[in-house]
Order: C-alpha cells, then structure tokens, then sequence
C-alpha cells in the first residue's frame, strides 16, 4: 500500500496554497502520492468540506483542517512509511 494524500482546496484560498506548499515541501522529503482537489464548482465536496478548507487526508482518512501542522503531517507520514515497511518485510 502506498500513502495518498489529498487536500481539499478552494481557488483563491491563501491558507489552502500554504497547506498545498508544506504537503508539498514535506512530499520532497518522504514520498507519498499526492491530489490536489477543489470544492469550487463540485457539490459533493462542497457540502463536505466548504466550511473546513483546506483539508488534508492521508490515506482517505482526515489529518488537519484550516492549517497544516508540518511537524505533526510529516511525523504521520513517516509513522504511516514505517508501518508499511515492516509489513512488507514480514510478508517476505
């Protein structure tokens, strides 16, 4: 399994681009799948999320909402990196 993280965005947003900045800077040191998506024009992630923008999942479950704690995400991620590197070896 591989980690995905989405964040859920609306255009314009200034603390939806400084999420996706530290996703993305944290993403240069421990590789995860990344989606960007919007809540403008899309009804269903509208009623979901519009209140809470941005939001981050990690693996379809939800990390942080209105800001991104960068120690707090990248400690997820590579807790989540590890997991999966020990299942693999004891799969082996």
């Amino acid at each position: 399994m591989s980690i995905k993280v989405e964040v859920i965005s609306r255009r314009g947003c200034h603390l939806c681009e400084v999420a996706e900045e530290i996703v993305r800077d944290v993403q240069q040191e421990v590789p995860f799948e990344l989606e960007v998506m919007f809540v403008d024009g899309d009804v269903e992630l509208e009623s979901k999320y519009g209140e809470e923008v941005p939001v981050t999942l990690i693996n379809g479950r939800r990390h942080d909402y209105f800001r991104v704690d960068r120690l707090r995400f990248k400690k997820a991620i590579i807790e989540i990196s590890e997991r999966e590197v020990k299942t693999e070896e004891g799969n082996a």
